[in-house]
């Protein structure tokens, strides 16, 4: 394999002509330039990504910027990434994952200021999200996977919660029941502003409210033992429950888990739907969930391509675009049971509005 060392032999300069002409740091006489790029064709000489991002002044590094903890990258949560590396590599970009949470602007300052990205998709995002005005006065290109509060100005693509949350109450009203409950993300969550948690706490109350039901919510902490907590939660206040709709993909199992324990079976006397989950999640589990499934590669992949639209100088106006998830009924929900004893605590008298979807 060809060195710079190589290729000044062959044009008969020094390997510090050969790197300005690479990193364009010094002018280089034409005729000089053009003898060194003739020696590296011939020599099959291929300048590293480093260099090359140098002449041009670009890294062709992007970065990718999400929070992470000790539990690592979820399959919903991988997706997000995997189609944003494949888009990110179609176009010659490498992707880098940054670790970087919301509670870290001054981080991501630092990092904008390295010169490390040429620009930078934006995961798990705040409604009130101190990264966003970081990279933006940073001037660092920025397209986001969620929303802020103020979307002005700004590029996005998101899941439409509301959709996809009204889809999920219809699908479980449709089906008879009456007491649902709905576990959350965890309460810290939901008073930092984080927009999935924040939207969906909201849809639900309205959603609920079409069927002039009552909306009970649970917060729960993202794991096995929070799924838990938050069943015995939901059962002390909701005994007659027959639903759970949740958006916590690492409490599902312990919601489940508890089900069992308590003896209540699933979907003969409680049904489960899991909102903004991947398949291969879904069917972990036996019965297979009822989910309201991810888009979670397209998400990344639009995300990304809407970033490099950017860096390449594409003129137009910021791309806003929310993404449906897509309900697929498996044997985790059916027929609500009767109540014991008649009517039961709570439900619904027959009557209440039908969807409207």
């Amino acid at each position: 394999m060809a060195t710079m060392h190589d290729v000044a032999r062959r044009a008969r300069v020094s390997v510090s002509t050969v790197s300005y002409v690479l990193t364009g740091t010094r002018p280089i006489s034409e005729a000089t330039r053009t003898r060194v790029l003739e020696a590296m064709a011939e020599l099959g000489y291929q300048p590293n990504a480093m260099a090359r991002g140098l002449a041009s002044r670009r890294s062709r590094i992007v970065g990718l910027l999400m929070p992470m903890d000790e539990r690592g990258l979820g399959a919903t949560e991988t997706a997000f990434v995997t189609g944003a590396a494949a888009a990110a590599s179609a176009a010659g970009y490498h992707l880098v994952l940054s670790p970087v949470g919301a509670a870290d602007p001054d981080v991501v300052r630092r990092l904008a200021t390295q010169g490390m990205f040429d620009g930078v998709v934006l995961m798990e995002v705040q409604v009130d999200d101190g990264r966003v005005a970081a990279l933006q006065e940073a001037g660092l290109p920025l397209v986001l996977i969620g929303r802020t509060g103020d979307t002005t100005g700004l590029s996005y693509v998101d899941i439409d919660f509301e959709q996809t949350v009204h889809e999920a109450v219809d699908h479980l009203v449709g089906l008879g029941h009456r007491r649902i409950v709905y576990v959350n993300h965890s309460a810290s969550a939901i008073a930092a502003g984080y927009g999935p948690a924040v939207r969906t706490r909201d849809a639900f109350v309205a959603a609920m409210a079409r069927h002039r039901l009552e909306p009970v919510m649970i917060a729960s902490e993202d794991s096995a033992a929070g799924g838990r907590a938050a069943l015995s939660a939901a059962v002390a206040q909701v005994p007659d429950l027959t639903a759970v709709l949740a958006m916590n993909e690492s409490a599902i199992f312990g919601i489940l888990g508890e089900l069992a324990v308590r003896g209540r079976a699933v979907p003969g006397d409680v049904s489960v739907v899991s909102m903004v989950t991947s398949p291969q999640v879904a069917e972990l589990v036996h019965p297979a969930l009822t989910a309201l499934t991810s888009p979670g590669a397209a998400l990344g992949r639009i995300a990304m391509e809407a970033l490099l639209r950017q860096l390449e100088g594409a003129a137009g106006q910021n791309h806003q675009q929310l993404l449906p998830c897509v309900l697929e009924i498996r044997g985790s929900t059916g027929p609500a049971a009767p109540p014991v004893g008649g009517a039961g605590g709570g439900a619904e008298p027959a009557g209440a509005d039908p969807p409207d979807r």
